[in-house]
């Protein structure tokens, strides 16, 4: 038989013989792409009978994700503070603890101020889109060193209607931004040490895209160029928020040590680990 109820808990053990985390409900979610349904429709039918083509897409995705390819590449799609983006290899999965980042530069702007933003690292977009689409008098710039990542971006700002308001570019770091001053920069780096990779869970190591991950060596050295430059990229009292690592909230406070910057505060994740670099410029700098 055929049936979702069936297929189901076939697909259930073969993901566990796997250890994919959360066989159960990852199988679910695939049968849900695989039938273009929601979950109601599963629990309320499990004697539906898949046809040829949906048992063939089904099939295929199951193997995918038994091989540790992710969840979000597979289905193409991931939710990230209430909005869903497109996602593909070429860029990072969004995850809840950026959503942090989010949430306070969203403090910082308001929802009426003009203000501009430049995110370094812009990936899938998500961090420049839920922010413009939350401070609608706001308007950005995200640079990328990958082309490909730009792609998806534009995509996602399309999407979602902020095209207008986010401009897209390539640049490593700051090397092509030019002499334009932002109210606030936002960066997920990679951060992630060299050393640290082949610890990562396969759907991370093997899936994502390196460039995007790190650095190549500790972790720290796209955060302290970020942290470095952005002083001459930043208006009067300007804001910057940086994600960083787990165990490298002291080294990252101690790149703010210049006398280039006011307050700084480390605000920590759901586990209490320090996530976010928020740093303002000193009010004394000289422009």
């Amino acid at each position: 038989m055929s049936t979702i109820a069936v297929l189901l808990s076939q697909a259930e053990e073969i993901l566990q013989g796997s250890n994919v985390p959360d066989a159960g409900r990852q199988a679910v979610s695939l049968m849900q792409f695989a039938l273009g349904r929601d979950r109601a429709f599963l629990i309320a039918h499990p004697e539906y009978e898949l046809n040829l083509r949906e048992q063939e897409l089904f099939g295929s995705v199951v193997l995918r994700r038994s091989r540790r390819e992710p969840l979000q590449y597979i289905v193409g799609k991931q939710e990230f503070y209430g909005l869903d983006l497109v996602v593909n290899p070429d860029v990072l999965i969004p995850r809840p603890e950026t959503e942090i980042l989010v949430e306070r530069a969203i403090e910082i702007i308001g929802t009426t101020r003009p203000t501009s933003i430049l995110e370094i690292g812009v990936g899938s977009g998500c961090i420049s889109i839920a922010i413009l689409k939350h401070c609608p008098a706001a308007s950005g710039l995200g640079i990328d060193i990958s082309d490909r990542a730009i792609a998806v971006a534009q995509q996602n700002a399309s999407m979602h209607g902020v095209n207008g308001r986010l401009r897209l570019c390539p640049s490593d770091v700051f090397s092509d931004v030019g002499p334009e001053r932002f109210d606030l920069i936002v960066s997920n780096p990679p951060y992630v040490p060299r050393s640290d990779l082949d610890g990562l869970q396969p759907e991370v190591r093997d899936h994502e895209p390196v460039l995007a991950l790190t650095d190549g060596e500790t972790g720290l050295t796209i955060i302290e160029r970020i942290v470095g430059g952005a002083p001459e990229h930043l208006k009067p009292s300007g804001y910057l928020l940086v994600e960083i690592g787990f165990g490298q909230s002291e080294k990252v406070r101690g790149m703010t040590e210049t006398g280039a910057w006011g307050t700084v505060d480390l605000l920590a994740d759901l586990q209490g680990v320090p996530r976010i670099l928020s740093a303002r410029l000193a009010e004394t700098k000289v422009h």
